[in-house]
């Protein structure tokens, strides 16, 4: 059975907000980690990366591997930055050595990820990045940020604390934090 914390819900208003997240999160990172971003095109997976990987001090330009699939960063933790949108089929994933990359100390960083969820390990960090509400200026994002598996629910606690300047309200494990429940204010996971 996988364990599967909450969802924490946070709210950025910029690019740069976006990457500033992204920096928090990365100071609760180990290695051997997994996160999984998704989002819909321009919804903020790379400028994600980008503060990801500024937060774990890589210092050159972090750039989408939508060409090349796979990019290489060296940090606190080495990043490994995939993009598997032009992936057609599941089992080309096994061509991207992610076993490997898993393995080696490093964190791995997969854009559109929840596109490959049955091959990858029940361990990781799912990022999900959401167009702000009708009103709201072309840079709010929702991040929907949900722990799944032992390693990243047992940090909860101090993803919470990251996450907490940009927090909006707690969802629930199924929602994407939209609706009356979404707006109490509250940062506490439910």
């Amino acid at each position: 059975m996988t364990s599967r914390a909450a969802t924490l819900v946070a709210r950025t208003r910029s690019v740069e907000e976006t990457r500033e997240l992204a920096a928090a999160v990365a100071r609760v990172a180990q290695p051997g980690d997994l996160v999984l971003l998704s989002g819909d095109l321009g919804a903020g997976k790379t400028a994600f990366v980008q503060g990801f990987g500024r937060g774990l001090g890589v210092t050159e330009p972090i750039t989408s591997p939508t060409f090349t699939l796979a990019q290489q960063y060296e940090g606190r933790l080495t990043v490994h930055h995939l993009d598997v949108y032009r992936l057609d089929q599941l089992g080309e994933v096994a061509d991207l050595g992610l076993a490997e990359l898993l393995d080696d100390g490093g964190v791995v960083l997969i854009e559109w990820g929840d596109a490959i969820l049955p091959v990858l390990p029940n361990d990781h960090l799912e990022v999900r990045l959401v167009y702000g509400d009708p009103g709201d200026g072309e840079d709010d994002r929702r991040i929907l940020v949900r722990p799944v598996g032992p390693s990243w629910a047992a940090r909860q606690v101090s993803l919470l604390e990251a996450l907490a300047p940009w927090a909006v309200a707690p969802a629930d494990a199924g929602g994407e934090g939209t609706g009356p429940e979404a707006e109490t204010g509250g940062a506490a996971p439910c």
